[in-house]
């Protein structure tokens, strides 16, 4: 038989991953709706960009601002966990290369092609 401590400590830690999966989703479908564009992955690279989002937000908050605990259940949470989402989102495009891209040399290989051709 499982001690009724453990047990009520099992419930509590299934419950917190819960609202963190679900507010982790919600977050990475906000941060992806701010910032729109083709990305790679589904749905658990969305969770995974909320979560990561939720606890780099979250972190950050209370970090600067001194605060004891921000969940993303709050609305302060759930802004901070989308920014946190967005900016994760951000430096993944810049690292990738798809949010600034660079000029291509197009009209110096078709006139080398025309040379060729001649």
């Amino acid at each position: 038989m499982i001690d009724p401590e453990t047990m009520k400590v099992l419930e509590e830690s299934v419950r917190e991953v819960l609202v963190w999966v679900g507010f982790g989703t919600l977050v990475g479908l906000t941060a992806k709706a701010i910032m729109p564009g083709r990305d790679p992955g589904g749905a658990l690279a969305t969770l995974l960009l909320g979560i990561g989002g939720s606890v780099i937000g979250c972190g950050s908050l209370m970090f600067v601002a001194n605060v004891p605990r921000v969940t993303p259940i709050s609305p302060l949470g759930f802004a901070t966990g989308t920014a946190g989402g967005f900016v994760l989102l951000f430096f993944y495009r810049l690292l990738s290369g798809t949010l600034i891209k660079e000029a291509e040399d197009k009209p110096f290989v078709q006139r080398r092609e025309r040379r060729r051709a001649a």
